[in-house]
Parts: structure tokens; sequence; C-alpha cells
């Protein structure tokens, strides 16, 4: 784990108490350099997420994280974001990031 997946990492958990968190660095799917920390993708299941809708949840998180996702940060994150009631009753339980489409795999470079 590097530097900036554990500080997400632990501000998530300090500030969400999640019932259940998965952090996945996805970088190495992405035109950006070794070991690189750009690219995200947070499973996270809270209470605090009851009762708000997926755009209020969006922001919670958007905002806790909001200085490593300053320009020269983190670059995509991909968000999962459930109440504990939902989490029990997702029959799936999965989450996909969408294939990279950006630089130069899709440029063909």
């Amino acid at each position: 784990m590097g530097p900036i997946e554990a500080k997400i990492s632990e501000k998530v958990s300090r500030e969400f108490s999640p019932d259940h968190m998965v952090l996945e660095n996805e970088s190495h799917s992405h035109s950006v350099p070794r070991n690189s920390e750009t690219h995200f993708k947070l499973l996270l299941v809270s209470a605090k997420f009851a009762g708000q809708n997926r755009v209020a949840r969006q922001r919670m998180v958007y905002g806790l994280l909001k200085d490593e996702m300053a320009p020269g940060g983190i670059h995509a994150l991909s968000l999962r974001l459930l109440a504990p009631d939902e989490w029990a009753t997702d029959a799936a339980n999965t989450f996909q990031s969408p294939n990279c489409m950006g630089g130069s795999k899709r440029e063909g470079l």
C-alpha cells in the first residue's frame, strides 16, 4: 500500500466507521508510470449513508478527499457507496470500474 492509498484508507475509516470497505489502487490499468497512485476504486458501506441519495454520498466522500483530489493528485476515484441495509440486500455485491479510455492506450501509442 502506497502513501496516498494509506492516507485515503485512514481518512475514510476515521470519518465513516465503515461496516465494509475495499479500496483498490487501479493505476496499473491506466496509462501512468509504474507505482502510480492516481486511479482508485472505493467500495464503502457506512451507516452515515442511510437516508442519503447517491449524489449526497458522493459529495461526502469527495469533500473528505478534496486535498487528495486536487490537481496533481488522484485523477480518478470510482465510488460505490452503500448503507448497511443496502449492502445486506445487494445480490451481486460486485463493483467493476470502467476500462481506461484515455491517454496512450486510446491513441494506440
